[in-house]
């Protein structure tokens, strides 16, 4: 921090270039290039508490006890029993100790009455029998601002731990399922265990005091307990096996104790990552109806085959390349029978022939799609499509061009059928199958089967 550095440069004074050390009144050459170049701060904490200061212990607010930082709950039952008073929301104090070293100080300044509320018990007893309880919470301007004030402070700290771990480049860790040793960045090894073992506690950025994480997996596994079911094995080989065989590589999102460990769980007072996902969803879903309301769909243009014409639907290009260019693909579909793919190699192996300027009639080229295309028209070489071993090739199912919408909306349905053909109402009537023998002497196949043999 800023502060320290200047206290340094102020008791020290300037170190000249013999070794000694110059007076602050002496300003020299050497003084000339001492610039300060950004602004400098002093630290901020409630109630004037430093953040460089850290003791293992939490005092009381009233009298010298003190108890030890991860022993909290022996403080508040204390501070109920002995001096009565109650602290509400505790788990939503970012920073105890802080918190409690504040209000040691401003209790010493005003009555206890200035700032809790007071909150009677046995009020119909008699008089001896009642008593009074005060409660400290965040109803309180000050102490809401206080606790505020905690937040951003631990939230920085985090984030700044977080940044110092990520740019660690003298990381050094071992594999908690092979003993590889890993070096250089804690990614490395946790990178390594979710690519090797399938074990994935996160993305190393999302990750604050990742040593001590790792050592507390660590611990766990040492005493033979699952990460995700926290049960306990008698030995390391039935745990190895209970993990695998469970898929069990991973850690219980239940357990509370790995909270600490993700920054998500510091953004916001007093909400953990589940909250905190689960109001991102709930929002997404209050905002879905009004992010798409006011959408308005931009058709896709297909594109003439032969031509720069655009046609918003297919309808419309179709309509386009019959009267335009005397090209009817319905009615080629139906005639030849091609399903979705043959249409599709169809169509790109059109596209490829017109891109090369070539055309696929008399396979002539010519110097530019406006040559062809006039050509083509000229000699009525549009309609006069190669045989189907030319373009039914596994070429042609990839696309010319890669927005090709036409090929979207290619389709081997029945409702793609010409305007005639879909008004023709012909009438189906069921064959006598009583007599099978006589039916099959008249059936119709005979004549087409008669017909094809003899164009063979």
């Amino acid at each position: 921090m800023a502060a320290p550095q200047t206290q340094r440069v102020a008791a020290g004074g300037e170190q000249g270039r013999d070794g000694s050390h110059s007076g602050v009144g002496d300003v020299g050459f050497e003084d000339s290039k001492d610039y300060i170049l950004e602004p400098l701060s002093l630290p901020e904490s409630p109630g004037g508490i430093t953040t460089l200061e850290r003791s293992p212990t939490v005092p009381c607010i009233f009298c010298e006890e003190h108890f030890p930082v991860a022993e909290q709950d022996k403080l508040l039952k204390h501070m109920i029993i002995e001096h009565k008073i109650v602290i509400a929301d505790v788990k939503l104090v970012a920073d105890f100790q802080r918190y409690v070293l504040y209000w040691k100080k401003r209790f010493t300044e005003q009555p206890i009455t200035d700032f809790c509320s007071v909150i009677r018990i046995n009020s119909t007893a008699p008089p001896e029998e009642q008593d009074n309880y005060f409660l400290l919470c965040d109803v309180l301007p000050e102490d809401r601002l206080l606790r505020e004030e905690l937040q951003k402070q631990r939230l920085k700290e985090i984030l700044e731990q977080q940044q110092q771990e990520r740019n660690d480049t003298n990381f050094y860790g071992i594999c908690m399922f092979c003993s590889v040793e890993c070096f250089g960045n804690r990614s490395v090894l946790l990178n390594h265990m979710a690519r090797e073992h399938a074990f994935n506690i996160g993305l190393p950025d999302n990750i604050v005091n990742c040593d001590e994480f790792l050592y507390t997996l660590q611990k766990k596994l040492d005493n033979l307990q699952c990460l995700y079911c926290e049960k306990t094995f008698r030995d390391k080989n039935t745990l190895k096996d209970h993990m695998r065989k469970k898929q069990h590589r991973k850690i219980n999102p239940k357990n509370r104790e790995y909270d600490r460990f993700y920054v998500i769980n510091y953004l916001e007072l007093g909400k953990s990552w589940e909250q905190v996902q689960l109001e991102d969803d709930r929002d997404l879903l209050d905002h879905q109806e009004d992010d798409w309301s006011d959408w308005e769909e931009i058709p896709a243009s297909a594109v003439c085959l032969f031509c720069e014409k655009q046609a918003e639907t297919v309808e419309k290009l179709y309509v386009h390349m019959e009267d335009a260019h005397e090209f009817d693909l319905l009615k080629i579909k139906s005639d030849l029978g091609l399903n979705f793919y043959q249409q599709v190699k169809l169509v790109n192996f059109i596209r490829r022939e017109v891109h090369q300027c070539r055309c696929y009639g008399c396979h002539v080229k010519f110097k530019s799609k406006a040559d062809l295309r006039t050509h083509m028209e000229e000699t009525k070489h549009i309609s006069l499509l190669p045989e189907r071993q030319t373009w039914d090739q596994l070429q042609y199912y990839f696309p010319t061009y890669e927005n090709d919408t036409l090929l979207c909306t290619l389709s081997d349905s029945e409702s793609d059928l010409t305007a005639q053909e879909q008004n023709e109402n012909i009438p189906i009537i069921s064959e006598d199958t009583s007599k099978l023998q006589a039916l099959k002497q008249s059936s119709i196949l005979n004549q087409l089967l008669l017909q094809e043999c003899l164009k063979n």
